[in-house]
């Protein structure tokens, strides 16, 4: 067992979730990579905010409403401190999914032609695939797809291949979902942008457990999700370089995003946008989620984000030797350690993802099983479907003995 000061077991406290039984078996969480559970300070802000706070923001003098916006739009500054990004450059969406959709749209709707050449990889999320797959059909611009190496990785030498066709977006993963690699998304943003092309990087899997500063990077779009990071459901960030905006247009038209909304002498509609990144966020927002978000931030910040990824790499260490050593059980995605995030995706000889899911659940575990919204990366490696364990910071060798306990009694 690994060595660390890490005092998970303080840290569990804070999660009552965990102490709940699942089928008579104390709950043994690990589909972290789906989304996390929420430590009872998240809980509280969220229920103070609704006895407290409660009122649409932007839109009223009274009281509640000035208050209510002051939480809301202070939000968006702890997310782009996080991030080291500047406060404007901060979309708030419902999930990642729209974020990916809102640049699509907002950008590439006005911006790519018939011809033009998008590519996203074969460890994309069907997130980051579907939305510029739909866009090509109707604009006509050609979508291709890199491919990855047998171990993992994505190919660089067919990435160079096909950034010779001067793509005007490149999308990727900083950390597989499904494989776990992490990738070098510094040196990969730098290709792309040699060969002329804009950057979308999902960083659903890395922001809740790495530091991510968007300016070393240099990446122009960025997504990910609060509740992958023990914050709410229903929030998403979209970052996006400033100076963008410029070329982009609102995904979504109605309240709040507008300025003015009159008419001419023929009755024809005039409508004057409001700045970004406002101008992005119509209707009213998931008001509650976005102000307790920061509730989260702050509580991982307190960890620290080196901790968090330690203690999480440390446990995979722990699970992947485990089950190397059992006979019959099939593991995707590179064998270099280091090059792997908080999650290990693997079959049983003999069963299915599903079956081998619904008896780790008999048994009080949770894991993910089926294609991981990356139906492209199981074809590639010749399955339909596949079984994911993933780790956060609640995460306990003890858990992860127990499951390898089970998974022997598999082989």
């Amino acid at each position: 067992m690994c060595a660390t000061t890490y005092n998970v077991y303080k840290i569990r406290e804070d999660f009552p979730i965990l102490d709940r039984l699942v089928n008579g078996k104390r709950l043994v969480y690990l589909d972290n990579a789906a989304t996390t559970h929420k430590p009872i300070q998240v809980i509280e802000k969220l229920r103070e905010f609704y006895v407290k706070y409660n009122a649409n923001i932007h839109r009223g003098i009274h009281r509640l409403s000035q208050e209510a916006s002051d939480l809301y739009d202070s939000a968006r500054v702890e997310v782009a401190n996080l991030i080291n990004a500047e406060p404007e450059e901060i979309i708030f969406v419902k999930n990642a999914t729209e974020g990916v959709n809102l640049f699509a749209y907002g950008y590439g709707l006005w911006n790519l032609r018939p011809g033009d050449v998008v590519l996203n990889t074969l460890m994309d999320h069907h997130a980051t695939i579907v939305p510029f797959h739909i866009l090509s059909k109707k604009i006509g611009f050609r979508q291709y797809l890199i491919e990855i190496t047998d171990d993992g990785y994505i190919d660089m030498g067919d990435l160079e291949d096909k950034l010779s066709l001067n793509p005007k977006i490149v999308t990727f993963p900083h950390v597989s979902n499904m494989l776990g690699t992490i990738n070098d998304a510094k040196k990969l943003i730098k290709l792309a942008h040699r060969s002329g092309a804009l950057t979308i990087l999902d960083a659903t899997q890395s922001v809740p457990h790495m530091k991510v500063d968007v300016k070393d990077l240099d990446v122009d779009v960025m997504v990910f999700s609060a509740h992958k990071m023990c914050g709410p459901t229903g929030v998403g960030v979209v970052y996006i370089k400033r100076d963008l905006y410029d070329y982009m247009e609102p995904f979504l038209g109605g309240g709040d995003m507008i300025r003015k909304v009159s008419y001419n002498e023929e009755y024809i509609p005039i409508v004057e946008y409001n700045s970004p990144p406002i101008k992005y966020e119509a209707g009213t927002p998931n008001i509650a989620g976005v102000s307790v978000y920061p509730e989260s931030i702050k509580y991982l910040l307190r960890i620290g984000f080196d901790n968090i990824h330690r203690h999480i790499k440390n446990l995979v260490e722990e699970l992947y030797e485990g089950m190397n050593n059992i006979k019959g059980i099939a593991i995707y995605g590179p064998d270099n350690l280091k090059d792997r995030a908080g999650l290990i995706t693997f079959n049983v000889k003999g069963l299915s993802a599903h079956e081998v899911a619904a008896y780790l659940d008999s048994e009080g575990i949770a894991i993910r099983s089926g294609h991981h919204c990356t139906g492209p990366l199981h074809k590639r490696l010749g399955i339909s479907s596949s079984a994911r364990i993933s780790f956060y910071i609640y995460n306990t060798f003890e858990e992860v003995e127990y499951v390898l306990d089970k998974l022997r009694l598999l082989s």
